[in-house]
């Protein structure tokens, strides 16, 4: 009998059963964490593109920003200086030296100014290095003179002549055209010292008078922009470049410039035309929708010759007409190159290991599956944003390796990330404290020159004061001195005329009618009241005169010992016009309280100042308080100003200038010294006044000058200063 026996089916190796879904699983781990960290790899590298661009922007923004604000503050100082008198546009020699220090104070290629007469001056550095001065007259040819200087400013020798026409050149038409400070259109040149090609920041000026006198201007060569550009090296194949909003290239960080040379002739060179093929790719792109439809920050990729771009273009503007656009733009390659290696060297290990398991089978692929676990896992926690990430090791050699790889990775992205964020910070915090340092030498330059102008002024207007003095004196001490003569004369020749009449009561016809012509009686009686009103009159001058040589110490030693009430009376016989009543106001009552005050050592002349700054704001401090009021109001509670001095302690004077005027706020007291702080209305007052007077005060006398006011009340300065000066 023969046995039947089923029939095999065909079946798997247990090995190949365990092996292939273990090798399955594994091959699909291995897979996963290739592809998530290639995911994280993407992000980390959009992420660090936006934030070196950002970062680039804004560096490039600041920049521009500091850099092309000095040109308009500058015109602005220079215009005001002009204005006021304090330049004078026909002293060329002076002029020429003062734009020559400012060359040589700032980065600037060209300050100059043209007059309505046709006539100019300008310093220049066209070469950058050597300072040269420009001066015109106002009929071409040949009016122009190029004088080279020496290294104080003064005119050597003239290096060339050539023809300038102020009425045909934009540089000078568009500002007076325009009435305001501008930018012109940049201007282009080809000049013996290279190419120019500059920004030119201008604006008319005027005299005191509000006349126009011209326009000034100062030129800023746009090739500095594109050396600054070079030196900002975001990467070897990084640009930031500028350009109008008409697509014409301003600055590159490329060695390309911004033009071209036709003929010896300077064209200025379209993005869209340039050499580089990344300005020019980006170019056509931002040219398809219009360079002039950008109106905000606009973030976008491009590939140019086969690798991608991170592109941001920032539209950039100012209030005096630039508006320009900033792109910048970073390869792609720059940080994936680590990364790929990595992601090369993850994925070698990941089939190594992938490898070892297909050997090792069942008993190996609990270990294995583990450790890539534990991979995986810490994948997802570092594509979530948590960098710090530690895989244990086990028992395997290869799992170990990888393991290690990772763990070394995730602690170089780490240490990445972490020294990014640290270079930020120090970045930001140097970018901030030297817009700090920039800004308070800013205001210290415009402190000091507002002081110095003060200073100058009133230094002018003391010298100007003597001399008026002077001048008026001596002509009114001789009509005054021959004033007694004339009365004497006067009345012997009306004693010898009644002497007449008495004894011969009966004169001829003719006499007696010329008697009658002149009107003899009234003759007799007016001209000695008519002589003695002359005599008050040169009294009351030589007292005006005699105030004005007090006020101004012009003939005396600046540092000696005086009397401190006749520099206040001199300073409110100076005022007398704005104290006496007007038909819109009463008197302003001015009340003495002085006390036994000895001479006390003092600088005369900046004391008087003081004086006259106090007193002048406690007469605008009345005035203001008066359009409040009616008449009868201020008749009912009077304007006063009340002066009291004492000594204290025998060593220091006191003076106290009290008002009963609005008073100061509190907020406004604790700035009431402070350079440039004024509570009155624009075109009043430059906020100099207390400044200097603080300074006059505490520096130069080792005093103090403090301020007590209440709102509504009243306003009391008290000035106190040793009687004996250590100088």
């Amino acid at each position: 009998m023969k046995t039947h026996y089923p029939h095999k089916s065909k079946a798997f190796p247990l090995q190949i059963v365990l092996v292939v879904p273990f090798l399955l699983q594994i091959f699909g781990a291995v897979s996963l964490v290739g592809y998530l960290s290639f995911k994280n790899g993407q992000r980390a590298v959009n992420n660090l593109a936006e934030q070196l661009i950002d970062r680039t922007s804004e560096v490039v923004k600041e920049h521009l920003n500091s850099y092309l604000s000095i040109p308009q503050t500058l015109n602005q100082i220079n215009a005001n200086a002009i204005s006021r008198g304090i330049l004078d546009v026909r002293d060329r020699q002076t002029l020429g030296k003062y734009f020559w220090d400012q060359i040589q104070a700032y980065d600037l290629t060209y300050i100059g100014m043209g007059l309505t007469t046709g006539e100019g001056l300008g310093a220049a550095r066209y070469d950058g290095k050597t300072i040269t001065i420009d001066d015109w007259t106002a009929k071409p040819p040949n009016n122009t003179f190029t004088y080279a200087t020496d290294n104080q400013g003064n005119r050597t020798q003239v290096n060339a002549r050539w023809d300038w026409e102020n009425s045909k050149e934009p540089w000078y038409t568009q500002p007076i055209a325009a009435g305001k400070p501008i930018w012109t259109k940049i201007i282009t040149g080809n000049y013996p010292s290279g190419p120019y090609i500059a920004a030119s920041a201008s604006r008319p000026i005027y005299d005191s008078q509000n006349r126009l006198l011209g326009m000034i201007a100062i030129d800023i060569h746009l090739l500095k922009l594109s050396n600054f550009l070079r030196n900002l090296n975001i990467s070897q194949s990084g640009r930031v470049f500028l350009m109008e909003r008409d697509g014409t290239l301003i600055a590159s960080s490329g060695t390309e410039k911004p033009f071209v040379l036709i003929n010896q002739d300077i064209r200025r060179l379209s993005a869209i035309d340039s050499s580089d093929p990344i300005i020019q790719n980006i170019a056509k792109y931002l040219q398809t929708s219009g360079f002039g439809s950008i109106t905000q920050d606009t973030d976008f990729k491009i590939e140019v010759q086969g690798k991608r771009h991170f592109v941001n273009v920032l539209p950039w503007r100012d209030e005096y007409g630039l508006n320009w656009l900033m792109v910048v733009s970073v390869p792609e390659d720059t940080f994936m190159a680590q990364i790929n290696a990595n992601t090369g060297v993850t994925i070698a290990l990941c089939f190594g290991a992938l490898i070892i398991a297909s050997v090792m089978g069942v008993f190996t692929s609990y270990w294995i599956v583990r450790p890539i676990l534990r991979l995986n896992w810490a994948s997802e926690e570092m594509a979530s944003g948590n960098l710090v990430q530690t895989v244990e090791t086990s028992g395997i050699q290869e799992l170990n390796t990888l393991s290690n790889s990772f763990n070394h990775m995730a602690e170089q992205l780490h240490e990445s990330f972490t020294a990014l964020e640290k270079s930020k910070e120090k970045l930001e915090e140097r970018v901030e404290e030297r817009t700090t340092e920039l800004k308070n030498a800013l205001e210290e330059l415009q402190r000091t020159q507002s002081q110095v102008i003060q200073s100058e002024k009133m230094s002018s207007l003391g010298q100007l004061v003597a001399g008026v003095a002077h001048e008026i004196n001596n002509p009114v001490n001789f009509i005054h001195g021959n004033l007694v003569h004339v009365q004497e004369y006067t009345q012997n020749l009306l004693t010898f005329v009644q002497l007449y009449q008495q004894y011969d009561s009966n004169p001829a016809v003719e006499i007696q009618m010329a008697a009658e012509d002149i009107d003899l009686e009234f003759l007799q009686e007016d001209l000695p009241r008519m002589l003695s009103s002359m005599k008050v009159g040169t009294d009351r001058i030589r007292q005006i005169v005699l105030s004005l040589r007090n006020f101004s110490r012009m003939d005396e030693a600046e540092f000696k010992n005086v009397d401190i009430h006749e520099g206040i009376d001199s300073t409110l016989m100076i005022l007398q016009h704005r104290l006496k009543a007007k038909p819109e106001q009463p008197e302003i009552e001015v009340i003495k309280d002085y006390g036994s005050v000895p001479l006390v050592e003092c600088y005369a002349g900046q004391l008087n100042q003081v004086f006259m700054n106090i007193l002048i704001n406690a007469i605008d401090a009345l005035e203001e308080n008066n359009t409040k009021r009616t008449y009868q109001e201020i008749e009912e509670n009077p304007n006063q100003i009340k002066i009291r001095t004492s000594v204290i302690n025998s060593k220091w004077l006191e003076v106290a200038i009290a008002d009963n005027g609005v008073g100061i706020s509190k907020e406004f007291q604790q700035r009431i010294f402070d350079p440039f702080f004024t509570t009155k209305p624009v075109g009043k007052g430059t906020g100099m006044g207390m400044s200097i007077s603080y300074q006059i005060i505490t520096e130069k006398h080792g005093g103090k000058l403090e301020c007590f006011s209440t709102s509504g009340v009243g306003t009391e300065f008290i000035i106190q200063i040793p009687l004996q000066l250590k100088v």
